[in-house]
């Protein structure tokens, strides 16, 4: 039995109120009491809002799974589709013309371009790691990987070959964003900064290093002659910094496994450890025993000499859970579950005005902002309601208004399709806005579960609606004044080590007029960076926001496979590369409690895997379940033979518990199952309720397992 301590009617996990009084409220000089009564009054009202929309979610999914089954075996006629779902009020009106009012939004945000991290809250030593990402080493980046269509460095210390073909790259790099006047860097003897086509593209320095400004980023040249690079270089480089990861999620939601009040408080512990500037990591590396910290700021001079000084961090944003979770660690007065994104929202911005008040060793906004990411919203009355909680939650801690900004995730199809709608209901506050492939297809096939089998999972990308999707997703941004105001942005670079491909590709998003994109790895935004000094995104909007919006029929058209027979084998294939990546990340998440890992897919290639992609897998299965293109025992086939290869792909993990042939008592795969063959009911086809359930029982099972 969990011991509570009931304050103002809420039943609060003692770990959870010892946390929140000493170390958020203590702090900050706020009184408990006044708190709690004042959060206990917030969900009295604010609670069965939730479940109102939680219900419509339900209905509306009712009228559509109706409506597709009424008309099973005929062919989709757009209009009168589209007709229903704004009969249903799934459609809503577009709003009149607006342009966001959001004020104190800090220039990494607003005015600057380049990538994005996303990090698991839970993991103390990636969250330094991604914080600390804001500058990066492009030598290592290229040194360390396989972007440079070079020979991999030899191993046993530094390889002078591969090192001459990483300054070779670097020197490219800086003709393409500092030119200069004349001929190229790689001809630099390291005397006299030579004359630059943009003498201001020079802002400052500091001993060992020239700073430089492109597209509002930072480079840094650092000149070390004694370094082991620096010596082997004419000019004495050692180094080209970037200013890479200008912004970094600190993510509570899809990354991790925090399913009661013990993982709450980690995962709150580390979100204050970062506002509060002290969060450390120790670490074994090489036999020994490393420290990781946040790093300081970092200062040069200028020409004039005034100190220039830039963050040494990425300004951070923490994503809550979304509306539909509900978490034990508080129980109400009425002894049911608090819904979990409205505990998030208190306790988050609770902890970020440790930084609002300077308590902290460094600044994260220096606007003034808390920056909370809301996820996987449907629509615009759910986009009001998560303004009406942020209004709630500045008048308990007494901020004021606005003082809470939000990203809005448009990765339901209900808010993509009504995307401007949601973004006026939060038009004082929004900075952020982002499409998100997986959780979008999820949800595409869920809501039109009954309409027919869908086409294959990786055919899906080239789907018209995924075209339309990404487009509408920027042209709306920009028509209703997003630009210099808050960011747009794209999804993510999911396989780390195809660091060539992604330079390939990504600068695909930069070209789209999105001010940032995700990436796996501090290492990838060093890469990534490279491709916001080849695109002006700022410049490119203005044309971008000329070319018409797709429409809403492109969007809402459904990736069918009519007529569509698959061979046996290609059925087979399918389901195999599922089943694979579900229990692949299944399997960690029930058994470590682990929300994101590189997870090896079905070719062996790891791939940064989160919920969104569990999702995905396990509706696109019970699809095909339902439209008879596979049966129960294909399915279950597929499964274990899965489970088998994953137990392989897993073999060198000493934590690791296997699930072939312990088909009943592994909790992994009895979940993996429930994920597929109870799909169709799942509310959304969320994974979430189920992975919840069976981590909890497999926490109460370790928990009689331990020793006395």
């Amino acid at each position: 039995m969990n011991d509570r301590v009931t304050l103002s009617g809420l039943q609060v996990d003692r770990l959870l109120a010892d946390f929140v009084d000493h170390r958020v409220l203590g702090p900050l000089g706020l009184d408990s009491a006044a708190f709690w009564a004042g959060f206990a009054a917030l969900c009295d009202r604010l609670v069965p809002v939730n479940r109102a929309l939680l219900a419509k979610r339900d209905h509306l999914q009712e009228q559509i799974d109706s409506w597709h089954t009424a008309r099973a075996g005929k062919p989709l006629d757009a209009a009168e589709y589209r007709a229903f779902l704004e009969e249903i009020g799934y459609l809503v009106p577009e709003p009149e013309d607006f342009l966001i009012g959001t004020q104190n939004v800090d220039p990494e945000i607003a005015t600057m371009a380049g990538p994005q991290l996303v990090v698991p809250v839970l993991n103390d030593r990636f969250v330094l790691n991604a914080a600390n990402a804001r500058w990066g080493s492009l030598y290592d980046a290229f040194y360390g990987t396989d972007a440079l269509d070079a020979a991999p460095a030899r191993p046993g210390g530094y390889d002078e070959v591969r090192g001459a073909a990483v300054i070779a790259a670097g020197r490219r790099f800086l003709d393409g964003a500092i030119p200069l006047a004349q001929g190229s860097w790689a001809d630099w003897d390291g005397g006299d900064l030579p004359p630059l086509a943009d003498p201001a593209a020079f802002v400052a320095r500091r001993a060992g290093g020239l700073l430089f400004r492109h597209n509002g980023l930072h480079i840094e040249l650092v000149i070390d002659r004694d370094h082991n690079v620096g010596r082997t270089d004419k000019a004495g480089i050692a180094d080209i910094v970037l200013e890479a990861a200008l912004t970094t999620i600190v993510d509570l939601e899809d990354s991790v496994a925090a399913v009661d009040a013990e993982d709450k408080v980690a995962a709150y512990t580390n979100w204050l450890g970062l506002m509060r500037g002290d969060l450390e990591a120790s670490f074994q590396k090489g036999g020994r025993t490393m420290t990781r910290t946040l790093d300081a700021d970092r200062t040069w001079t200028g020409e004039d000499g005034a100190r220039l000084t830039l963050p040494g961090r990425s300004l951070l944003f923490v994503r809550n859970v979304g509306h539909l979770m509900t978490n034990p660690a508080i129980l109400l007065a009425d002894g049911s579950e608090i819904p979990e994104g409205i505990m998030d929202a208190v306790i988050t911005s609770a902890i970020a005005m440790h930084d609002l008040k300077g308590l902290g060793r460094y600044r994260n906004s220096r606007a003034g902002s808390i920056y909370i990411v809301k996820p996987k919203m449907h629509g615009p009355e759910e986009a009001a309601f998560a303004n009406d909680l942020f209004d709630a939650v500045e008048d308990l801690l007494g901020l004021a208004r606005h003082t809470v900004k939000v990203g809005v995730m448009d990765e339901e199809r209900r808010t993509s399709a009504n995307l401007a709608a949601c973004i006026a209901a939060v038009k004082d506050r929004i900075v952020f806005i982002n499409t998100g492939f997986l959780d979008r297809t999820g949800d595409e096939i869920h809501t039109s579960m009954r309409a027919g089998a869908m086409i294959r999972k990786g055919a899906i990308k080239g789907s018209g609606w995924i075209a339309a999707y990404e487009k509408r997703n920027v042209s709306i941004g920009l028509a209703h004044g997003l630009s210099g105001k808050a960011q747009i942005g794209k999804g993510m670079w999911a396989a780390p080590d195809m660091m060539r491909d992604m330079m390939e590709q990504k600068i695909g998003h930069p070209k789209t007029g999105a001010n940032t994109a995700w990436v796996p790895s501090p290492t990838a935004a060093t890469l990534h960076a490279t491709h916001y000094h080849q695109v002006d995104v700022f410049g490119l909007r203005g044309d971008i926001a000329q070319e018409p919006t797709p429409g809403l029929d492109a969007l809402l058209a459904i990736p069918l496979a009519e007529g569509t027979n698959w061979s046996e084998a290609e059925v087979a294939e399918e389901l195999d590369n599922n089943a694979q990546g579900l229990l692949g990340y299944v399997v960690r998440w029930i058994d470590q409690g682990v929300g994101c890992s590189k997870v090896p897919d079905i070719n062996d290639v790891g791939l940064m895997e989160d919920r969104a992609t569990l999702r995905i897998s396990s509706q696109h299965i019970a699809n095909w379940l339902l439209h008879g293109v596979a049966s129960e025992g294909q399915v279950m086939d597929s499964l274990k033979r899965m489970a088998a290869k994953v137990d392989a792909q897993n073999e060198g993990d000493a934590l690791y518990e296997p699930m072939a042939g312990n088909w009943d008592s592994s909790f992994a795969f009895r979940a993996a199952c429930d994920l597929v063959f109870k799909g169709v009911e799942q509310p959304n086809g969320y994974t979430e309720p189920l992975l919840h359930a069976w981590r909890l029982k497999k926490k109460a099972a370790a928990k009689v397992a331990e020793p006395a």
